[in-house]
């Protein structure tokens, strides 16, 4: 039971899940929110009237399913920058509102973006709340996932949410050289946007550290830093020699 506890929480544990819709073009005043969580320069603090802002645009600007699916990303994003400081408690309260966003845009219209949402939610809930959470939720993300690809093959977040378990998953569940295969065909096998690229990069990138295989390792963590420069989960692992 403890190794399947720790199984589930580093599976659906990723560095920087993806939040994009795959197939349709984010609107410009969304794009600041994901570069400021991408970019780590900003507290959560600082960054909590840009996310209020940007809900505001999205109640403001869309209506529907498509509002409901914006509503959740913002959520992921706010959740994502508790996250990175270790307050948990802040991020799961993001991460249920982005639960039920997009529950709501499902219940609404069913639409790729917003099983996409559902599972990128979930997964991240699992990696801030009890043990119990991940145990009981942790197997919906992939499902969740497959059901987004069901709709829209080409959903890069998606894909990428599939193939992570198998690159950050602890021993014996990881399977790097699976992983790196799977990454390695999302850019050819979706439409990825700006952090998609970055997420398989890093992942690539990770999964040659974690085999010690740092010469292999470095080209891909450089790749993700020229997305993305001053993000510091980069940076540690291109520290690791």
């Amino acid at each position: 039971m403890i190794v399947l506890t720790f199984f589930l929480l580093f599976i659906f544990s990723v560095p920087a899940s993806s939040e994009v819709a795959s197939s349709e073009a984010l609107p410009d005043w969304f794009l600041p929110l994901r570069e400021a969580i991408y970019e780590q320069e900003l507290t959560a603090g600082e960054i909590q009237p840009l996310y209020r802002d940007i809900s505001d645009k999205a109640r403001a600007a869309l209506s529907g399913s498509e509002q409901y699916i914006m509503l959740s990303r913002c959520e992921f994003m706010m959740g994502r920058a508790y996250q990175y400081e270790d307050r948990k408690d802040e991020a799961a309260a993001h991460y249920s509102e982005g639960i039920n966003w997009a529950e709501k845009a499902l219940k609404e219209r069913e639409s790729a973006e917003a099983w996409q949402m559902l599972a990128e939610n979930i997964s991240q809930s699992c990696a801030v709340r009890p043990t119990s959470y991940a145990l009981a939720n942790g197997t919906k993300v992939e499902k969740y996932a497959k059901s987004a690809l069901a709709i829209n093959k080409r959903n890069a977040a998606a894909q990428i949410l599939i193939a992570a378990r198998w690159v950050y998953a602890p021993s014996p569940f990881h399977n790097y050289r699976r992983g790196i295969e799977m990454m390695s065909a999302i850019p050819n096998e979706s439409y990825p946007d700006k952090d998609d690229m970055f997420n398989v990069y890093i992942a690539i990138g990770y999964a040659y550290v974690q085999q010690k295989k740092y010469a292999e390792a470095r080209p891909w963590l450089l790749k993700s830093l020229e997305i993305y420069p001053a993000n510091k989960y980069v940076q540690t692992l291109l520290a690791k020699k």
